[in-house]
């Protein structure tokens, strides 16, 4: 017979089960209340009568950041952010492709240390950058891609230019984000800043969906219908449709802080820094290679420079360190650098990669000591034990680092004969350039020739901006840019079309500066429009054109492996006249005046003096980068 005691359980079944039920049926509702807002309107406020916008606060956010330029290609997903820049005094500057507003917001956070800003409309508009933020994720800089995108309802729904746009920009930036309320918009905005520049600085992205950047009343005239539809489905989706509304604009206006957040950038330890003092004040034969790293914030171009002088050591400068010492410094090396840095017996690379600039790391000596500094732990040790091996490598930022081991190797000397070994080795290079200046082409400008004028006629104050193959890379060898932060070439990337986009930003950000671009002439292609943009925003620049008509990088190769010239002709097109046709100046220099190199150079020069955007298109023979000889 079955006790009482032994019954009590299942009598008590019930009431737990109800109390379960009961206490899931209150969680999955105020988990739904919580998802649908409710609570948070509960304590915050919908101002429906306010003509204020996202957009504004986008703006501030920007103003508060120092952001000075915004790059654009309009769009109506973006009009508000726009017009409320230009309202607060930033610079609206708009191009005629998106991959041009990347690029020149890429030379603008690379020039000034701080981020460049770039707003493009959804889809295609965004689709058209992805070269331009590869580029600037590759060459490490700070750049904030504003995007536009559908409203937030509409997404995944077939809206009009409507995609997965997360998607396509995280493989690509440090940092992404969807803002799906306006008060989000601030601190996003402030922790996508913060992120572009700390640890390693890269590309970030915001997506700004159209109905968080248009007021309140423009936004619910969209979204909720004018009259209440009958019927208790139609009464549900209008109330859920209007809480959607408030859940964008709760709490929107209120006061949040909009400055700068704290970066994150790493520091070498005191003990490392002193590993690597021992190291260097052993050695006899020190080499320095630096990299674009060493440029950045916060230590400034003049304390670095101070630094390397004192240092003593002989260095190669590549990069955005290009022109750290100015032109003819007695320490800087320029040519010859795997042979040099085969003979060094300690190599410090600070902020240069071993990667296909270092031959991978096979052009160290494996018997020398590497030092190797850098922000970013797996461009530290790329290729490591494979082709090389450091004796230090130390994870931290690359200018600072210099300055404290300078300090510790205070009084340090080296002998001169290594520096003057090196110098040696530099002239003679130099006289073979020389050599092949003023050898006979049979058709067209010798191109080295040409080049050394140019070398002869830069100003003190001028500004490089570097897009092409083989003219750009005999530049490389014969132009000396005239001081820090005066070059500026794509990167490691290595991407064409970069010019336009860079010669923009470079002087908006230096006014001062006389901004020349050397192109080649496929390069020149990806450029050409945007002297409408010049023209339009009054933005005097000078482009050379190495025309040689053709592809001739890759012809040189492609012709004697494969037997075919295919794809690789172009024409010796007058892109002066077409420069002319947007509105430009346009000059020429060919076999016919070819004794008036200087005398145009200079021509143009005067005419970008009066505010002009000139280019000037120079028939040339065609070079082999790799050794300057002349092949035409």
């Amino acid at each position: 017979m079955e006790t009482p005691a032994a019954a009590a359980p299942a009598g008590g079944f019930f009431p737990s089960f109800l109390f379960l039920a009961f206490g899931t049926l209150v969680a999955a509702v105020l988990g739904t209340a919580h998802r649908l807002g409710l609570f948070y309107q509960l304590m915050h406020k919908v101002d429906k009568t306010s003509i204020r916008h996202g957009g504004e606060s986008v703006a501030a956010v920007l103003k508060a950041h120092g952001v000075r330029f915004v790059f654009t290609l309009v769009g109506g997903h973006i009009s508000p952010l726009l017009v409320a820049c230009e309202k607060l005094g930033i610079r609206v500057v708009d191009t005629r492709h998106e991959v041009t507003a990347v690029f020149a917001a890429d030379a603008v956070a690379r020039l000034t240390g701080t981020v460049g800003v770039a707003a493009v409309t959804a889809g295609p508009g965004l689709t058209n950058t992805v070269t331009a933020v590869k580029n600037a994720q590759v060459a490490q800089s700070p750049v904030l891609l504003l995007g536009g995108a559908a409203s937030t309802l509409l997404q995944k729904r077939g809206a009009l230019q409507a995609i997965d746009q997360m998607s396509l920009l995280k493989p690509l930036c440090k940092f992404c984000a969807s803002v799906r309320r306006v008060r989000d918009i601030v601190p996003t905005l402030r922790t996508a800043m913060a992120a572009a520049q700390s640890g390693t600085p890269g590309p970030v992205f915001v997506e700004l969906p159209l109905d968080v950047l248009y007021p309140y009343y423009m936004v619910e005239k969209e979204m909720v219908p004018a009259k209440l539809p009958k019927g208790l489905m139609g009464r549900v989706v209008v109330w859920y449709l209007q809480n959607c509304l408030a859940n964008l604009f709760v709490g929107a206006w209120e006061s949040r802080p909009e400055g700068p957040l704290p970066l994150d950038i790493p520091q070498a330890s005191p003990q490392q820094v002193q590993r690597c003092v021992e190291i260097l004040s052993r050695a006899k034969r020190p080499l320095l290679v630096l990299g674009s790293q060493a440029l950045l914030p916060p230590t400034p171009a003049n304390k670095l420079r101070a630094a390397v002088e004192t240092l003593g050591v002989p260095c190669f400068l590549g990069g955005m360190s290009r022109g750290l010492l100015g032109r003819n410094h007695p320490l800087h090396i320029r040519q010859n650098r795997s042979a040099a840095v085969k003979k060094a017996d300690v190599v410090v690379l600070a902020g240069a990669v071993c990667d296909f600039r270092l031959s991978y790391g096979r052009v160290l000596n494996r018997k020398s000591k590497i030092i190797i500094v850098n922000r970013n732990r797996d461009d530290m040790l790329l290729n490591s034990d494979i082709f090389w091996k450091p004796q230090e490598a130390v994870q931290g930022d690359v200018g600072s680092f210099m300055l404290k081991l300078v300090e510790g190797l205070q009084g340090q000397m080296w002998a001169s004969d290594w520096v003057e070994e090196l110098r040696k080795a530099d002239q003679q290079k130099e006289q073979t350039y020389r050599d092949k200046a003023v050898m006979p082409v049979s058709q067209h400008l010798n191109p080295v020739q040409v080049l050394q004028q140019v070398e002869e006629t830069l100003p003190d104050n001028a500004l490089l901006v570097v897009d092409g193959g083989d003219f750009v890379a005999t530049a490389a060898y014969l132009v000396q840019p005239r001081g820090p932060l005066r070059w500026l070439d794509p990167g490691a990337f290595g991407t064409l079309g970069v010019g336009a986009g860079f010669a923009l930003g470079a002087k908006l950000c230096q006014p001062d500066a006389e901004v020349w671009c050397l192109f080649g002439d496929g390069a020149f292609g990806y450029s050409l429009i945007e002297f409408d943009t010049f023209v339009r925003h009054k933005i005097p620049v000078m482009a050379l054109i190495g025309n040689d008509a053709g592809w001739t990088q890759i012809s040189r190769e492609q012709v004697p492996r494969l037997g075919s010239d295919v794809a690789c002709s172009l024409a010796y097109t007058d892109y002066h006249k077409a420069a002319m046709g947007l509105g430009a100046q346009g000059l020429m220099l060919s076999r016919d005046n070819e004794d008036q190199v200087v005398k145009v150079l200079r021509e143009g020069q005067q005419l970008c003096r009066e505010g002009h955007a000139v280019v000037v298109n120079i028939l040339i023979g065609r070079t082999d980068f790799r050794d300057g000889s002349i092949s035409v």
